[in-house]
Formats: structure tokens, sequence, C-alpha cells
């Protein structure tokens, strides 16, 4: 059989447009193909959330399956199976559902049968599960159809994933299947790329069964969907695996002889590209077309920075520097040199006369105290104002700064640098920007040496450095590693050898500063565990 697989990049909730898109691949595409696949929910992009919950929204995406359904009519040999909410009006339940359709009629109607609801997925507030699962017949072919997690439930290559009781692959390849093919909306973290691959070769290896999987491509508000689309043939080679991060629409015969020599991304890479695609989505979809960043002159805001111009291009990435008196010389001319590396405009509005406004205003009530993090913070939120400003005045999307480790453990300023309409790195620990900025110098030094060299500072006080209140970073982001992403308690860290002392503040720290992220700026994912909508923890609550 010859499939075309079109990773494309929906945008959510235009169901106009993600249907006129399906449209126009399905019948530009070669007429010798026998199946055109898309994504899970092509139709309203994944994920939809409460949008699901509207009455109008869901007529809507019923008015566009059966538009696409007709639409088949224009090619009456070529399939098209794509994903849609399903409202079944014989019962009265909303499904996550495959269609698969030939001219100008419903072959076959695939529900979901495993809905995730840990991490960043709630599939179980929206959809309900499939009643059955069977075979599609369509050109000689038993096709057995599933859905994103319906692929998931193989324990040793996710061991902390939900034990289903039910895993359809293996009830498909029962039923006799002959290609299976999984359409999907799996969202990007490092590493994912090899889980998936070993996942899938696992599948049609054990099944000696060509394997067709197709994913949704874009970002999603905290979400970036790196695609990768593959085909496997009967012995677990690939013969075909998709560019990640871009839209591609390519055909493949599942009884080709797949290959042996495939090399995956390097991460870092993977990483550098998933961040770009999110800030380009991000801005985009929500209908900016500039961004501004407050550039300190360190490593944070200068790989924020050099991502947004690789995202937009040079003249959509507005700068500007806002020293105080504390500022370091070379925060300035580092950031000046770094805007220059990159042709993106630089300015600077020193906060000196307003933060001693600031100071004289508060002076009777901070008389006979000393100089604190009050005094500090000041500094930080007059910057977050100033870029505000600058957004509401001149349409700019503020970009912040902050990295995860220092989210973590809530070395930041509430409405200060946490000002912002998205956080780029909130999910990339300060070690891995180091990373980070050495993979962007790795052909020209594009970061100044100066910048990833010199000790990280907020600068809000003499002398400042952040290793002052913070343990090292490559000690503080192996212990946020065990405690966020892996789940690990006080006790099990201490078994890795590391400090009891350091790591018992740095839980107490990640614990106490809650609050502060619930006030956050959107942040991409890019890691197995985020903060945001995925990480759901108490804020008034006593438990350490």
């Amino acid at each position: 059989m010859r499939i075309t697989l079109a990773q494309i990049n929906p945008i959510v909730g235009d169901i106009e447009g993600n249907t006129k898109k399906i449209k126009n691949i399905f019948i530009n595409n070669d007429l010798a193909t026998d199946l055109t696949v898309f994504p899970e929910l092509a139709i309203t992009g994944y994920p939809p959330k409460d949008l699901l919950e509207k009455k109008s929204f869901i007529k809507k995406t019923q008015i566009a399956l059966y538009d696409l359904v007709r639409f088949s009519r224009h090619c009456s040999k070529k399939g098209m199976l794509f994903g849609t909410p399903f409202l079944d009006k014989a019962n009265g339940k909303l499904y996550n559902a495959a269609i698969l359709c030939c001219g100008g009629v419903i072959s076959s109607i695939h529900k979901k049968t495993l809905l995730p609801s840990y991490d960043v997925f709630d599939e179980t507030r929206y959809f309900n599960s499939s009643e059955k699962l069977f075979l599609s017949y369509f050109k000689g072919e038993k096709l057995g159809i599933s859905i994103c997690e319906d692929i998931w439930n193989v324990s040793n290559f996710i061991p902390k994933r939900v034990n289903y009781p039910i895993n359809p692959i293996d009830s498909l390849a029962k039923m006799g299947a002959t290609v299976f093919i999984n359409i999907s909306a799996s969202p990007f973290h490092i590493g994912k790329e090899r889980i998936r691959y070993k996942l899938i070769s696992h599948y049609a290896k054990k099944y000696k069964t060509p394997f067709i999987y197709v994913n949704q491509v874009g970002g999603n508000d905290e979400l970036i969907f790196d695609g990768r689309s593959l085909c496997f043939d009967k012995n677990g080679k690939p013969i075909i695996v998709f560019s990640g991060f871009k839209e591609s629409v390519q055909d493949i015969d599942t009884k080709s002889v797949g290959v042996s020599n495939f090399k995956f991304e390097d991460e870092i890479e993977s990483l550098y590209e998933a961040l770009i695609l999110g800030i380009r989505d991000y801005v985009k979809k929500c209908g900016f077309s500039k961004v501004v960043i407050g550039l300190s002159g360190g490593i944070d805001s200068a790989v924020t920075c050099v991502l947004a111009k690789e995202a937009l291009g040079s003249s959509n990435v507005f700068t500007i520097s806002m020293p105080s008196m504390f500022s370091s010389r070379g925060s300035i001319s580092d950031a000046r040199k770094l805007a220059k590396n990159i042709s993106v405009e630089f300015k600077i509005i020193k906060i000196n006369n307003i933060y001693r406004t600031y100071i004289q205003g508060l002076k009777s009530f901070f008389l006979k105290t000393s100089f604190g993090l009050a005094e500090e913070n000041i500094q930080a939120r007059i910057r977050g104002n100033i870029l505000m400003a600058l957004s509401n005045k001149f349409d700019y999307l503020v970009l912040s700064t902050g990295n995860k480790s220092e989210l973590a453990v809530g070395y930041c300023t509430l409405y200060g640098d946490m000002c912002g309409g998205l956080n780029v790195i909130s999910d990339v620990p300060k070690t891995l920007i180091y990373k980070l900025a050495n993979f962007i110098n790795q052909n020209s030094k594009v970061i100044p040496i100066e910048i990833i060299k010199k000790a990280p500072s907020a600068e809000l006080r003499p002398n400042q450095k952040d290793q002052d209140v913070l343990p090292p970073y490559s000690i503080l982001d192996k212990i946020l590693s065990y405690y966020i992403d892996e789940g690990l308690s006080y006790e099990d860290i201490i078994k890795k050898g590391l400090d009891p002392a350091t790591i018992e503040w740095t839980i107490r720290a990640v614990n106490r500063s809650e609050y502060k992220r619930w006030q956050a700026a959107p942040g991409l994912k890019v890691t197995a565990k985020s903060f945001g909508f995925g990480r759901r923890m108490p804020i008034a609550a006593k438990y350490e």
C-alpha cells in the first residue's frame, strides 16, 4: 500500500484553517497514493483543552468532519485518515477519533482507547474511551488504526506510565492487522525521539507488521510537537523518519525494506530547534510579530536573544539594557556586543534616577532598616515595568529569561524578571543553558565569550554572585532533576551521595516557591517534567 504521511502544524481552534490545510494536501498529493494520513485531532489542533466544553465548538468540528468526508469524493480512489473530536449521536458521548473516509463515504470510525490523564494530558476530562477495537479493511489490507496513547502501554519502555488494562496494539495484532497506523499529537521533550523510535520499532518487529506513525508538529502554548513521523518495515527497520520541527508531506510504500544505519539527532541540537519552533509559533499564533528582551549581559538573556533572533529574524527582536548603580561595566558592553553580533536593535535606559525616586518615596516606611531584598527587588520590578511599557506602546511580546534552576528555587522576582508573555528557557536548567550557548557558538562566537565565562549574578547589590546564596549549579541541577523530574524523596536523593543539608535546602526552596510559579509567564516544555499545567502542586500546604 502506498501511503502519504502528512506531518502538519495545525493552530488550536482554527477549524477552518486546519480543514483547509488538510484539503490542500489531500487534493494536491500524488493520485497514486492509496491513503493520506493526518495527525490526531488535526481538525482542532492539539490540545484544544476547554474549547471542547463549548457546544458551539463541537458543532463546528462536526461540520468540518463531514465537510472533509464529502471532499474526499474529489479523489474517489484515494482514502483520507484524520483525527477529530467525534460526537456519537447514538449515545451523546464525545470521543477522540480517527475518521477513515474514501469517495465521500466514511469507511470506519476508530475511537481512542487509552486516554492519558497524567502530566500535561487531561483527556478523561473531555473524552470517553472506545468501547471496542476493530480492523478496517481497506484496499486489500487490514488496517490496525490507533491514536497516540494507544501505543504507550509498554512498561519496559516507559516505566512511569499508567498501567492500562489493555494494550490496543496487541489486540489489533491478534485480530490479524497487516498494517499498523497510529495518528498522534505527541509532545517533545529531550530524549523522546529515541523512546518513540524504539517503541514503534518494537511493535513492528514483534508482530512482523509494517507500522506507520504520523505526529503533529508545531508549538501550542507550553507544548512543542517535534513531528518526526516515521514508518518501519515488518522487521522493525525504518523505511523513513521525518525531520523534526517542520511540516512535511512524504509518500512511502509499506512493502519497502528499511535501513539499518539510522542516526539520531544530537539532543542539544534538538533542544535548540525545539525552542526556536516554540518561540516562533507562540509569538505568531498569539498574534504578535515582534518581541522585546531585557538584555542584562548574562548568559540566560543572551541565549534567549539568540533563539528569538533565529525564530523571528533580527528585525523583529528589540533588546534593552537597564543598568543600575550596581551593574558592572561589562553587563552593558557585553550586551551591546551580543546585539551587534546578531544585528538586533539595542537601546539603554538607565534606571538609577527611577530607583532613587522609589527609595525616596518609601523612605519613611523603610526608616531604620538596612538595605536588603526589598531594595534589590525594586530594581528588578522597575525593569519589568519598563519592558511592559514597551510592550503596551509598541505591541511587543515580552520574553522573560529565567531558567529552570532559578524558577525551581524561587531565585527570581515576581513582577520583575518574571514579567513576560513567554519564558523561553523556564524548563532549561542552568547547566543546560551553558551547553546551549556552546552549541550556538560552535561555528562562530555569536555569544561573547565574556558572557559565558563570567560568574552568574543578578547584579542587584555590590559584588553579588548567584553562588553566594545558591549551591553550585552542577549540584543544584542534579538535586532538582532527582526531586522534580524523577519524583525522588529526600531519603532517596541522599542515597545518591549528595550533601544532606544541600538537598534539604533545595527541597524547601522548591516547595516554598510554588506561589511564584503559579504567577510566572508560560514556559516552553522541553524536559520530561516541566513547571506549568503538567505539574499541579498546592500552594497553601504543609508538606516536606
